[in-house]
């Protein structure tokens, strides 16, 4: 199939990929849209994980205050640029978080930030749980260990699913930041306020 022109721009404004990148997609989907997105996609992850190596020492703190006054976010949103900073497609990645965090509430930015002690305690929690259910002990590790995970899910910003697409965890959204701008992108650090409480 011919790639034409507005084949590739279409999928340019679809990912936000290069010329050549877009080209070279649609050759190998053979012209297939749907396909081409999901082969830069797979890419784009791909240099995405090249980059979260990179120090991100630029970047904004984006505020939201929810309607009514009464809920408030900071959060710090760092890139490796200044320049990436001032786009509105980072900007937007900002906001978007600060919402996800007024929404959803996490506790922690990553797994990596959850207290040993904490994640001892769900643990307890859980095999407790499980031991008063009477599940035979063999399975007991196998089934916390999903709980973990659904516990990471509600308290974990970027294992959160995404508030405008829960298809998409927030660090699915971040990578696709992160291939689009060419710069490794961080969530530094947040706060949510609540008027009333501690």
């Amino acid at each position: 199939m011919e790639i034409t022109i507005e084949m590739i721009k279409e999928l340019r404004e679809r990912t936000g990929a290069g010329v050549m990148e877009a080209k070279k997609a649609l050759e190998e989907a053979n012209g297939d849209m749907e396909k081409a997105v999901t082969i830069l996609r797979e890419k784009g992850v791909i240099k995405a994980a090249k980059k979260a190596g990179r120090v991100a020492k630029e970047g904004i703190i984006e505020a939201y205050i929810h309607t009514g006054d009464k809920l408030g976010v900071l959060v710090e949103v760092n890139c490796e640029t200044d320049f990436v900073a001032r786009t509105d497609e980072f900007r937007k990645l900002a906001k978007d978080i600060a919402l996800q965090i007024a929404g959803m509430n996490p506790q922690y930015v990553s797994k990596e930030d959850v207290p040993p002690e904490v994640i001892e305690k769900e643990k307890e929690i859980y095999r407790t749980q499980l031991k008063n259910e009477g599940k035979p002990e063999h399975v007991i590790e196998k089934i916390i260990e999903g709980k973990l995970e659904k516990f990471y899910e509600e308290v974990c910003l970027l294992e959160q699913p995404f508030v405008r697409n829960p298809e998409i965890k927030v660090k699915d959204l971040i990578t696709e930041a992160i291939s689009k701008l060419g710069e490794n992108i961080v969530v530094r650090r947040f706060a949510r306020f609540v008027v009333g409480e501690d």
